[in-house]
């Protein structure tokens, strides 16, 4: 059993309880904050997907390709390049995430 212990403000912390008043079985809550979590990372990594083809289809590379030079500082620092990095690694942070959920 999990001894969970939230520093919320009083307000946060009574809302809380009157959702969990809600729903008596704790476990099912709990999976279920887990699962829309999940779920809330596999939209937003289907639409990081989606930015990053874009990237990929107008320069002709894949955005691993593109990350491992743009960080060994083989590519300029212009404005796309640093959205398409920024991206990159949004990607592969949601992707550590959803793994650690999974």
């Amino acid at each position: 059993m999990l001894d969970l212990h939230l520093e919320l403000k009083p307000q946060t912390a009574l809302k809380l309880k009157k959702v969990l008043d809600l729903h008596p079985d704790q476990e099912t809550f709990a999976r279920n904050v887990i699962a829309y979590q999940t779920t809330e990372l596999k939209k937003a990594i289907l639409n990081l997907h989606l930015d990053l083809k874009a990237f990929e289809e107008k320069c002709n590379r894949a955005s691993a390709d593109f990350y491992a030079q743009f960080t060994q500082g083989e590519m300029d620092d212009c404005e796309d390049y640093m959205l398409w990095a920024g991206l990159y690694e949004m990607l592969t942070e949601n992707q550590r995430r959803l793994a650690s959920l999974q």
